[in-house]
């Protein structure tokens, strides 16, 4: 087990490894999740409008 100095120390060694995204890598990739979470909200919503479609008719 080891002492708390030791782990600090082990943890800011490891995180001078540790190669971050630049600025312009952050906002892309934002970006891009937030297109692609629309896009699949999008689908969702359609597939779940069909369904409801489809369920109405079956009932009825």
């Amino acid at each position: 087990m080891l002492n708390p100095v030791s782990y600090i120390k082990e943890v800011t060694s490891e995180l001078k490894k540790v190669t971050w995204p630049t600025r312009k890598q952050t906002i892309d990739m934002t970006i891009l999740v937030v297109i692609i979470s629309m896009v699949v909200a999008l689908y969702l919503t359609g597939v779940d409008l069909i369904l409801k479609k489809v369920i109405a008719i079956i009932i009825n």
